[in-house]
């Protein structure tokens, strides 16, 4: 399912391991590990989704990086597909492009073993 492009935000996240981060940056691109592509695409969220998203997908997990995506620059390879409780959730069928990446934040785990997540505007 598609979502209205009048709908969609201007702002997307995806979370990966900072060391893949850092090895999949090249040529102006990033391309994710396979484990990350096992679906065929790479999963993002919205502000609203990624903190559930990350609880639910990488609970406990640290040396995490949340990549922060304009929607914009993604072109035709970014869709917007039911998911998880009927819910649409932007999927990229392709690498991220780094001119698209407008912010890279660590995400830190907190003393409750949550990840700590900077302020979405």
């Amino acid at each position: 399912m598609t979502q209205n492009k009048a709908t969609n935000p201007s702002v997307i996240y995806h979370i990966c391991r900072r060391e893949d981060w850092d090895a999949g940056v090249n040529g102006g691109l990033y391309r994710a590990p396979e484990p990350d592509r096992a679906d065929g695409f790479l999963h993002f969220s919205t502000a609203g989704q990624i903190v559930e998203s990350a609880a639910r997908h990488r609970a406990g997990q640290s040396g995490l990086v949340l990549i922060e995506v304009d929607c914009a620059k993604l072109g035709n390879e970014l869709r917007w597909e039911t998911s998880r409780g009927g819910a649409l959730f932007p999927h990229l069928y392709g690498p991220i492009l780094l001119t698209a990446v407008t912010a890279v934040h660590d995400l830190p785990l907190g003393p409750d073993g949550r990840h700590l997540f900077p302020a979405f505007t």
